[in-house]
């Protein structure tokens, strides 16, 4: 078998830099959420719809009240507030600026 022809510096060095050119690898601008759209001022039928529906919530947050009925979350801290004050919920744990609710059974005996 016959040995290959020596290359002369030259050539080696452009071998050695031309071989695996590649594009820049593009970043993604990773994943964009939707705006929400939540009222910041209650409405009435909103409004009636809340102190409706959330005191039948088995656990019940300003986050939770906020993501279903499409409200802000200051505004879910409000309502709570008003239903607690009516009676129709109980609080479990107030802790921080977190606080967890759930109904109350039976508002009339207590």
């Amino acid at each position: 078998m016959a040995k290959a022809p020596q290359k002369s510096k030259d050539a080696k060095a452009k071998a050695a830099s031309g071989g695996g050119k590649k594009s820049k690898k593009k970043w993604s601008k990773g994943k964009v959420r939707d705006k929400l759209a939540n009222a910041c001022v209650f409405d009435q039928p909103t409004y009636d719809k809340v102190m409706k529906e959330v005191p039948n919530y088995k656990v019940i947050t300003p986050s939770i009240v906020s993501d279903r009925m499409k409200i802000r979350g200051s505004l879910a801290r409000s309502a709570i507030k008003d239903l607690f004050a009516a009676g129709k919920i109980k609080c479990l744990v107030q802790h921080g600026s977190q606080m967890v609710y759930t109904r109350a059974i039976n508002p009339e005996a207590e």
